[in-house]
């Protein structure tokens, strides 16, 4: 198991913190006192991510796993150790003809998407519970709510994520773990088709994109106590494009 600093009060595990919304939600959460693990598969880039944190003046640890194999996301709950909040962020996007997907990428975006979220909450949030309080935060998406062309299986994973979230509420929250997810809209980050996501943006009520920090800092807002009585909830932060 990986020891965290021993100054920190709390700790974070953000799962695909090493770009775009996770390296936001892990800079925010470290900027708000936790001890962030950064989870990705890239040791270059979760270096620089681990930097970045403490340059801000927090504390963070690079941890390596590939979530799309079961072991792996054992290991890494074995690694962390107890933590207080859990950001399933980790996540594969496909979008093409539903004729186009082979059934490798399927299963891949299946188990990393919602069979390691699932996973990682069976490993953390029991000692949650038995603490009598934490967090798990799930990032969902906007194809979860809405019809997108090509989108048909990212949208059904998310969907899934949206459930579980749901019943996790049910199973945990009784013994003070909040569980909530995020959905967010079209957002800028690295990685994604900017194309895309500016065709995306004029759909929304405010004819934008979401910046990474954005998102990130909604999911820092569902790990505080600002947030006490929050849980079961979906959260969209779409610049209004699910609501109308």
């Amino acid at each position: 198991m990986v020891e965290a600093d021993s100054n920190a009060r709390q700790t974070a595990l953000v799962t695909g913190a090493t770009s775009g919304i996770g390296r936001a939600a892990a800079l925010a959460l470290a900027a708000d006192g936790f001890y962030v693990f950064v989870h990705g598969r890239d040791a270059g880039r979760g270096a620089a991510t681990v930097e970045a944190i403490e340059r801000a003046g927090g504390h963070g640890r690079f941890v390596a796993a590939d979530l799309t194999d079961v072991q792996g996301v054992q290991q890494l709950a074995a690694q962390v150790g107890e933590v207080d909040v859990l950001v399933n962020n980790g996540g594969i996007s496909w979008f093409g003809a539903t004729p186009d997907l082979d059934p490798t990428t399927f299963d891949a975006m299946f188990a990393t998407n919602v069979r390691a979220a699932y996973y990682l909450v069976a490993a953390l949030a029991p000692a949650m519970a038995k603490r009598g309080g934490g967090s798990i935060i799930s990032l969902s998406s906007m194809a979860g709510r809405v019809g997108l062309g090509g989108g048909a299986a990212y949208s059904a994973s998310k969907v899934a994520l949206e459930a579980m979230t749901r019943a996790w509420a049910a199973e945990f929250s009784p013994a003070g773990v909040r569980v909530n997810a995020v959905a967010p809209g079209p957002t800028f980050s690295d990685g994604a088709d900017s194309d895309r996501i500016e065709q995306l943006a004029t759909t929304t009520l405010m004819n934008r994109g979401a910046r990474a920090e954005e998102i990130g800092d909604t999911i820092a807002f569902l790990a505080s106590p600002k947030a006490a009585y929050i849980t079961g909830a979906v959260i969209a932060v779409d610049g209004g494009r699910t609501a109308v």
